[in-house]
């Protein structure tokens, strides 16, 4: 495979689908797009026209049994993973979906024992991973922990204000008025009634990236402690007792984008700004602050320049290579499914359900 282009098959070009991920995945030069599944014939077709993509099926069945396919992107509604996505795990090839894993735990249970038996692997949609300035500020979280440089992790917190997440980023999606079939969606949760797993479901859409991503910059599993009743603030403590709080809409923009973290040390931070999430050609930003309080050393303001590569892109380049074996997935379903279990004890402490 090491002189081959990975071969990816496509189930679903819908917005997303065409403007997150099949238009970044034709810019890879160490892959190619080979096959499309879309149930809506006229969308399909000028698509695969558009990215010069060989072969067009209606469904997934018919494209997994007539393509030898290395990888498999399937951009769909997460309320119906539960159903889907075990089926798409039996051609047991690497499958990348969209954030979430799924409606509710147990629906994400069920995945993860499809998973188990497929021997594969999932890579779970969390962009914001693959951000360049997430990744370069992982690996700094990292290796300041380890150092001490800026003494203990003391505090980390994320603000999502709602805004402008498309950033013109739909601009040539190829659309019909052509309807296709009646699909099967996932049932809700057990454990909730209607108006419960209704607010459960907004939750997990809106901020399940900042549950994540939470987790990912601790670099441990947390719980949630705390949550406001007006539903602005998730307060928790992770696993080694570092504070967390995600701000939840606290104000809102039209026409920007302002998602940040901030990760405090005792000496010290690292902050973290994301762009909206379709906007093209452009990462995040990240300062650190280094005050080791220490005589003679005087303290510095650290703004690295980042290559002119969005989180959409990056994020197919390093599905490319986890399919070559070249890294891991940023996010797997098994940690993914920790975002469900931490969304669920928001709810309770929330809502009280």
């Amino acid at each position: 495979m090491a002189d081959k282009k990975v071969k990816i098959g496509f189930v679903g070009v819908g917005g997303m689908g065409q403007c997150a991920h099949l238009k970044n995945y034709d810019t890879v030069p160490d892959c190619q797009v080979v096959a499309i599944a879309e149930l809506r014939k006229d969308v399909a077709t000028k698509v695969a026209a558009r990215y010069s993509v060989p072969h067009v099926y209606e469904t997934h069945e018919e494209m997994l049994k007539n393509e030898k396919l290395d990888g498999i992107v399937a951009s769909q509604q997460f309320m119906r993973h539960g159903i889907l996505v075990p089926e798409l795990l039996k051609a047991r090839i690497p499958l990348f979906i969209e954030k979430p894993l799924a409606g509710s735990i147990e629906m994400g249970e069920k995945i993860l024992k499809a998973l188990k038996q497929s021997k594969t692997w999932i890579m779970v949609g969390y962009h914001k991973r693959s951000d360049p300035a997430t990744m370069f500020a992982k690996e700094e979280i990292e290796k300041l922990k380890k150092s001490e440089e800026l003494g203990k992790l003391k505090y980390i917190r994320i603000l999502m204000p709602a805004g402008d997440w498309v950033a013109g980023g739909f601009t040539g999606l190829i659309s019909s008025e052509e309807k296709g079939p009646d699909l099967q969606w996932d049932p809700p949760a057990s454990d909730m009634d209607k108006k419960s797993f209704d607010s459960y479901v907004q939750f997990v859409n809106y901020y399940i990236h900042q549950v994540n991503l939470m987790r990912h910059l601790l670099g441990e599993p947390y719980h949630v402690k705390y949550a406001d009743p007006t539903g602005i603030v998730l307060a928790g403590q992770s696993k080694s007792g570092v504070a967390c709080v995600i701000e939840m809409t606290p104000y809102s923009t039209s026409v920007d984008w302002q998602e940040s973290a901030l990760v405090a040390f005792e000496h010290g931070y690292l902050k973290l700004e994301l762009p909206a999430p379709l906007a093209a050609n452009r990462p995040g930003n990240v300062e650190i602050l280094k005050d080791p309080r220490k005589d003679g050393v005087t303290p510095q303001t650290t703004i690295p320049q980042l290559p002119w590569v969005h989180a959409m892109r990056q994020q197919a380049i390093n599905f490319v290579a986890a399919i070559r074996g070249k890294m891991k997935p940023p996010c797997g379903a098994e940690e993914a499914l920790e975002d469900l279990k931490v969304a669920r004890e928001y709810l309770k402490l929330w809502k009280g359900v």
